[in-house]
């Protein structure tokens, strides 16, 4: 599956399934091919988002979680949504998927 993440504020957003459902994951919502944030859940799935982004650098620096070369960091990952979310929360705007 793709993710398709849309918004009035920003343009659209596309994520790999595994990908999606783990941003889905890591903000509290189930994976599902349909769904929305309001512009007021966004406060808290940035904050959700910025945690698991620092709790990865921190067991990578520490060695828990040894980084391939050639990976995508969780950071470079959920960049452009969180980038997706100030934006649609500035303008009062939700993020919908799968409509």
């Amino acid at each position: 599956m793709i993710y398709k993440f849309k918004s009035q504020a920003t343009s659209d957003l596309i994520m790999l399934g595994p990908n999606g459902d783990q941003l889905l994951r890591l903000i509290g919502r189930e994976p599902s091919a349909k769904g929305i944030i309001e512009p007021q859940a966004m406060f808290a799935a940035i904050a959700d988002l910025q945690q698991a982004v620092a709790a990865e650098e921190a067991d990578r620096e520490r060695g828990d979680a040894p980084r391939r070369p050639d990976a995508v960091s969780l950071r470079q990952r959920v960049w452009p949504m969180i980038e997706m979310m100030k934006r649609a929360q500035a303008a009062g705007e939700p993020i919908v998927w799968g409509v």
